[in-house]
């Protein structure tokens, strides 16, 4: 068996694991610092819109780039702007200074995410592909999980300059690390347009929209919706983050052994039905059956469908590839958050996560009927992929 423990593998991952720590820092507690500056609630949402847009809107280029130049430089690059950016939050204080930061921040994250996600792919062998993406897919759900709780942590027992300060700090070392990882990976070179969409996987796209959107509704809500029925949010979030811990590893050995669609069919059924059972509930036994299940469910899928990219997409568009993944999952996030406040405040939470558990049927509609026909023919799928810009 091809070896997944190498030394570049590990570094980076431990790396995304410093750098999504150091990002989630700021997701609890980033609102709190504007409100402070006089912010108003609508200039707080703006702020996470600005941050999130840049990173969607800059993510294809930075793929059609990882792929012709090289992932390296734009490695080092990104995770040298996210750092910098971490750090100028605790000198900038007008909003109006503050929102362009925002907006640099959110390139340094496409760049810095992108291209040690795509690293990391080009680093795993293809025969351990889903048990790779997994693991490291499970270092960003554990900065998840302790991230937020260390942020306000640090705002309560100390001060903004202190958690600018660490965040930085984990940002640098995410940097060093990089640094000393060596990929495989050679520059294409070529001229010509840049390749900034990856058709091949327009319907995996579409598939982690839907799932993304539900994603979205759960981590802006559950707290809002925990609170009105008297239970701590903090501990569906930890129950969540626990069974997808567990459950990736496994998930991801079954995605090589048996192939994608038999872990992302029931993987999305059961999402689904995590959400229903979310809404349905009215104290902590319906939110831990709820967090379990979900946690199961999206943390099987996620992963599973980020290899199924990673398997239609051609080899010399793996960059492209990732950038057009992410982005649609952060769109996906995105408006799905949008739409769903709207739904929250006109038809309340019980409709709210029946809307995402119907999101979830979506994506599960779309692989079942057209994502798993393509990966049944992987002849036609490569020389779809192979488009006249790359020969």
């Amino acid at each position: 068996m091809e070896r997944l423990w190498t030394k570049p593998f590990v570094l980076l991952t431990a790396g995304m694991l410093l750098l999504f720590t150091g990002f989630y820092l700021l997701l609890p507690t980033f609102p709190l610092y504007l409100q402070e500056l006089g912010a108003s609630k609508s200039q707080v949402g703006l702020a996470a819109g600005v941050f999130t847009l840049a990173a969607v809107v800059t993510r294809p280029l930075v793929g059609g780039l990882l792929d012709r130049y090289g992932r390296r430089r734009f490695m080092i690059a990104g995770l040298l702007l996210f750092a910098m950016a971490m750090y100028a939050y605790d000198w900038v204080g007008g909003l109006a200074a503050l929102f362009a930061l925002r907006v640099l921040h959110g390139i340094g994250w496409a760049f810095s995410t992108t291209a040690v996600g795509t690293t990391i792919t080009d680093i795993i062998p293809d025969s351990r592909r889903g048990e790779g993406v997994g693991y490291y897919g499970m270092a960003m759900t554990i900065a998840m999980a302790i991230g937020p709780m260390l942020g306000v942590w640090l705002i309560r027992g100390g001060s903004y300059h202190t958690l600018f300060l660490l965040a930085t700090v984990f940002s640098v070392a995410a940097l060093l690390l990089a640094v000393t990882a060596k990929a495989p990976y050679r520059a294409r070179g070529g001229r010509g347009r840049l390749q900034l969409f990856e058709r091949s996987i327009a319907s995996v796209m579409v598939a982690i929209f839907f799932l993304s959107a539900a994603y979205g509704g759960v981590t802006t809500f559950v707290p809002l919706f925990a609170e009105s029925i008297r239970v701590n949010a903090g501990t569906f979030f930890l129950v969540y983050a626990i069974a997808l811990t567990a459950t990736r590893p496994l998930a991801g050995k079954l995605s090589d052994r048996r192939g994608e669609a038999f872990v992302i069919v029931p993987a999305l059924g059961v999402t689904a039905a995590a959400l229903i059972v979310l809404g349905l509930s009215h104290g902590y036994a319906g939110m831990i059956v709820a967090a379990v299940l979900y946690g199961i469910g999206f943390g099987s899928a996620q992963p599973a469908l980020q290899s199924t990219a990673l398997r239609l997409a051609h080899p010399e568009r793996r960059g492209v590839a990732n950038a057009s993944f992410t982005a649609s999952f952060d769109l996906g996030i995105g408006l799905g958050s949008i739409v769903l406040g709207w739904v929250s405040q006109y038809a309340g939470y019980q409709t709210l996560f029946t809307v995402t558990a119907l999101s979830a049927a979506v994506s599960l509609a779309v692989f079942a009927t057209v994502v798993r026909r393509r990966l049944r023919s992987p002849q036609s799928a490569q020389a779809e992929a192979v488009s006249p810009a790359s020969k």
